[in-house]
């Protein structure tokens, strides 16, 4: 939902309609409106072109849509703070 809630917080600063943007995304506004609202998980083309279409760094809407897919998984499991932390070490090592 971090990735919805921050799309439409770009949405509405540069006073686009949602159907403004789910055209340009080709998806029908209610499939946008559930994007927005974390019902529905944007694919990451979508993050992608959405990125595109709102003028902002990709960066930051991919690591939202990654933090949400997380999320989606670990929430409400036991260890998901002690696979958290062994996933960051991997990371980490991988990138040395």
């Amino acid at each position: 939902m971090k990735l919805g809630n921050r799309i439409k917080e770009l949405r509405e600063s540069q006073g686009l309609l949602q159907r403004q943007l789910s055209a340009q995304l080709e998806i029908d506004t209610p499939m946008f409106s559930k994007i927005e609202r974390g019902e529905r998980r944007a694919k990451r083309e979508q993050v992608l072109k959405i990125a595109e279409i709102l003028k902002v760094n990709v960066d930051e809407l991919l690591a939202l849509w990654l933090t949400d897919q997380v999320l989606d998984v670990i929430t409400d499991e036991e260890q998901a703070l002690q696979a958290l932390k062994m996933a960051t070490k991997d990371i980490q090592t991988n990138k040395k």
